[in-house]
This record gives C-alpha cells, structure tokens and sequence, in this order.
C-alpha cells in the first residue's frame, strides 16, 4: 500500500508542512498528526513500496544521482545521492524515509562524555526529555541483535581479524525484525532472510526503516505524504505564515526555474544536513534573518568505509538479494558485529568498526572497482567464477565511526550547496582509524584498500555516510543556528536567543559536533524530544501523551 499522494492534491495551506522524510521528519510527522494539526510532508525522492528497491546493477544505475560544483548526473529524485566535493564526498539516501531505507541501521547511543561537550546548549544536558526520547525512540526503530550473530562467517572473520587490536566482537544492535510481527505502526513485517542487502534498500520488509514506522503512522492520523517535491527555500509572510517554495520533479511542463509554493503556520525542516542547510542558506540569500553559525561545525561523524582484499579467511560480506541470486549463503543483515573500542581518558581516541555488506545489486561491478588498485588477475578470476566463489568471497568491508573536529563549512556556490574543509585529510581520526582496519585486514592476510575508487572521478577525498551539523544547535544566534528544541533562531531579533515563531529544524544538522557512533537514533531520540517540548509548549495533548508510553526504566537509563 503507498503513502504517498500526487501533488496535484496538494492544498494550498496546512497548520505544519515537514520537509524530509527521515528519522526527524518521521517523528514530527507522527506526533503533529497525532495532536491532531492538519500535517503535509514534502519529499524529494521517490516512494520505494517493499520488493522495489533497486535488485540488479542496471537498476543502480538509474538510482544513483551525482552532483560536484560543476557537474551533475542523474535524476534529482535517485534513491542513492552522491555529493562530490574538492575536500570531502557524502552519500545520503534520497526517498520517502530519507537515510533509513540505505543505511546499515545500527542504532547506538553516544559516549556520555559527548553530552559533557560545552557546545550543547545547556538544557541539553539533565533534561528528562532526552532521556525519554532515546526511550521513544528505541520503541519505534526497535534496535535488536540477530541471534545468530556470532555464526555468521563475516563476524568470525571480524573476530579472527580483531587479536591484531586485541578486541572481541559483539553483536551490533540493527534496525532490523528477525522474526515475523506486527509493528507499533500496525504494519505487518516479515523476519529478515539474512540476505544482506540492507545497504541497498530492503526488498524483504524486515528493516524498521522510517516508511514503515512512522510515516504509516503519521498517514493514518491524516498526515498527506507528497513525493518528489523539492524544496527550494522558505519565506515568512507579512501575516506572519511561512511559505514553501518547491520544485515538482515529476513535472514535464515547468521550466528548471519554476517553483509551487504552500503556506503553513509551522515548518519543520527534515531534509537531511545537506538539505535543511541549502534551503536554509538559500532562503538567507533572499531576506531570511538567520544565524551567522549557518553552515559551520559540519561533521563527518569519523566516518571510514574501508576494504580487505585476499583474507586468508572466508568472509561472505557480498548481500545475495531477495529473491536470492545464489542458494547455499546466509550473509546476515548489512552489519552483524562490531569490535567497540572505548579510552577512557580521550573521547577523541574511541571508535566503532563495524563489519559491512556490499549490496547484491553492486556484485557485478566489484571487480571492475578493484582493477585500478593493482588486483587484476583475482578481479578476472572473480569474473569468470562469480564474486561469491571467487577471491572477492573473501573481502572485508569495514564502516568505520570515531571523532572529528566539525570544521567543515556548507557554502552555496553558484546556487548549490558547497562542502569546504581544508586540510581535512590531516584531520588525526582518518590516520588513527585507518591505522587500525589495516591491522585488522593484515591479521586476516589481506591487503588494506581505503578506497576503490582512487583512480575515478572520486579521487582520493575521504567519504562520509553521517554528514552532521550545519545547523547546529546553540545557546543563542552567536553559537548556533537552532535551539535545544531545534527551532531557528531569528538573526534580526532584539533577544540574541529570539527565534523565529513556527520555523524548526530537526534532522542530523542540527547536531554541532560529532557522536563517534552511528547517528540514526540520537537523530530519532532528539525529535522525539523536541516533539515533546513542542506539546508541553503548545499544549498538544495527544502528541503530549507520547510521554507517558515511555517506562520509568526506559527513562532512567537514558538519562544523562
């Protein structure tokens, strides 16, 4: 069943428009809908019905979209948007659920010692709402361990590999259903057939992705979902209202330069870090008083995606699809182990590397990638055999997550949006991380290749899956862009923390610095808490009343 409705039955105004349909633009969705607030979602990618994801490389290829300062290819509406920049890429997932439906969905909570960072605003820190949206959230992603975890072959290897940083692995808490149940949105979801493609997008229906949580939700208290709507920048209105302008990609009879436009009395923008900070940036550009921080303290949350070649040990990281294009191979989801290693005395020094799959839709091109990097005859060797009985059944994909120092900045450029950090490859986690997967590659006999993709259009500029920041939260308009509850700070205000009425961000750019885990649930719990300030502070009760269903328990142990 689709959530989604054609544009042409957009009406012109509603009491919330939420741009983005990820973790936080779910969340608000849900609770707005909830209180009872006529809600629209506007969504730049398109619907992905369970069984649609894209299964074969040919289908990637329609998927992908590439845009550089001075290039782009691709629909604007591809499942897989890939940003390339002079000093750093970022892939995000475009679609309705944003990131949810391409990521590995690890859901981690950070470090305490991340909350102790004096760049919060300090009602961050000993507010019981955080505490209960962690529980919130952890009752609607519904993070679980595969109980299998320590058979699969890829964590065995991870366990092998780990006596070289002598660590153990455990079990990595997914997003992901192992057995058959009815979700709290009531859909029905299957268990996971451990075919590893989650990366790719989950044809099975086992990923607690946000379109089947909260966006099924959010449709069923009245919610009206539109897709392929891209939004351009907004505007406050002389009544006081704001208006969306907005770009309908499926639209043959609009020039490039037309926009649609809605009114609403709230905005929540949700379109991701790099989107909430383009039309934010944009909409500064045309009259929009906002925060001189706009843009700055962009994180890449320590981010590594790195390979083993050769391993001396069988591996299976290569996802087989569903249907499955091979019998015999239980690969597991997309990330089954992590090895966990935590200093005590420098927050800086902790990192996650996490045992990955490569989607099945990408098997055929493996060796291709790997050619430029010197390993021609086990890459013709994998063509002739298949990459799942050839050397390519022994590769290692690592994801890795640690700290950096957010010093990245969003710029438009031309009217696109621009990543600039120099002298990023000195930043001292790619050195400190990369270090440690190449032990963990030479334990297993193998070579340590950070990036396949070397010799094309990619370079060698590091890569990020967790852009973060952008839109940082402050403790006024001199340190950041948002609030503690995620609304935008009104740059020609008498009051340095005066905010604009109605106008909030809440997706991962609203995070100042980096968490050294993967970002999906604090990205969930912290709209879940901004939700709940928005009820207390307008007296929603219904969305209020999300509050009680969390347990005492739940709350004590998010607490900080």
């Amino acid at each position: 069943m689709r959530l989604s409705r054609p544009l042409d039955r957009l009406r012109p105004h509603y009491d919330v428009v939420i741009v983005g349909s990820g973790y936080g633009g779910g969340v608000a969705a849900a609770r707005l809908a909830q209180a009872g607030k006529r809600v629209a979602i506007l969504e730049k990618g398109k619907e992905f019905p369970t069984g649609s994801f894209p299964s074969r490389l040919p289908d990637i290829h329609r998927e992908i979209q590439v845009s550089g300062k001075r290039m782009r290819m691709g629909s604007p509406s591809g499942l897989y948007d890939v940003r390339l920049g002079d000093h750093m890429h970022v892939l995000v997932g475009c679609g309705l659920g944003g990131g949810s439906l391409i990521n590995a969905g690890v859901a981690l909570r950070p470090d305490d010692r991340v909350w102790q960072d004096e760049i919060w605003p300090d009602q961050i820190a000993g507010d019981a709402f955080l505490g209960a949206g962690y529980g919130l959230a952890e009752q609607w992603v519904r993070p679980a361990r595969d109980p299998l975890a320590s058979t699969r072959t890829k964590y065995r290897a991870l366990e092998h590999a780990g006596a070289a940083l002598e660590q153990r692995p455990v079990a990595a808490p997914i997003t992901v259903t192992f057995e058959e149940t009815v979700n709290p949105a009531g859909v029905a979801q299957p268990g996971c057939t451990h075919c590893g493609d989650c990366c790719g997008g989950c044809n099975v229906g086992a990923k607690n992705t946000v379109a089947l949580t909260y966006l099924p939700l959010a449709a069923r208290h009245g919610a009206e979902i539109f897709t392929q709507a891209s939004a351009h920048r907004i505007a406050k209105l002389a009544d006081g209202r704001w208006q969306v302008s907005f770009h309908d990609l499926t639209s043959r009879t609009r020039s490039p330069g037309d926009a649609a436009a809605v009114t609403a009395d709230m905005v929540v923008l949700a379109a991701g870090t790099m989107g909430s900070s383009e039309i934010l940036l944009r909409s500064r550009e045309h009259g929009l008083a906002l925060s001189d921080q706009l843009g700055r303290r962009f994180s890449a949350n320590g981010d590594i995606i790195a390979f083993g070649y050769g391993a001396n040990v069988p591996v299976n990281a290569i996802g087989v699809g569903h249907p499955r294009k091979i019998e015999g191979i239980e690969v597991g989801a997309a990330v089954s182990g992590q090895i966990e290693i935590v200093d005590p005395h420098d927050l800086a020094k902790c990192l996650t590397i996490q045992e990955g799959v490569l989607p099945s839709a990408l098997a055929p091109i493996l060796p291709v990638l790997f050619l430029p990097n010197g390993r021609m005859l086990g890459a013709l060797k994998s063509l002739v055999a298949g990459v799942y009985k050839g050397p390519f059944a022994n590769l290692q994909t690592f994801f890795a997550v640690s700290h950096d120092r957010a010093r990245g900045r969003l710029v438009l450029d031309d009217d696109r949006l621009s990543l600039h950090w120099p002298g990023i490859e000195d930043e001292p986690v790619y050195q400190r991380v990369g270090a440690a997967i190449k032990a963990l590659v030479e334990q297993a006999g193998g070579t340590y290749v950070a990036n396949p993709l070397a010799g094309t259009l990619m370079g060698h500029q590091p890569a990020t899956a967790h852009p973060l920041g952008g839109c940082g939260m402050g403790r006024d308009r001199s340190t950041g862009v948002v609030d503690h509850k995620g609304q935008v700070f009104d740059g020609d205000s008498d009051e340095p923390n005066g905010v604009h009425e109605g106008l909030f961000v809440m997706d991962g750019s609203i995070i100042p610095r980096s968490l050294g885990v993967n970002p999906l649930l604090t990205i969930t719990a912290l709209a879940e808490r901004a939700m709940l300030h928005v009820a207390r502070d307008q007296r929603l009760g219904a969305a209020g009343t999300a509050l009680n269903s969390v347990s005492d328990t739940s709350s004590k142990s998010a607490s900080i």
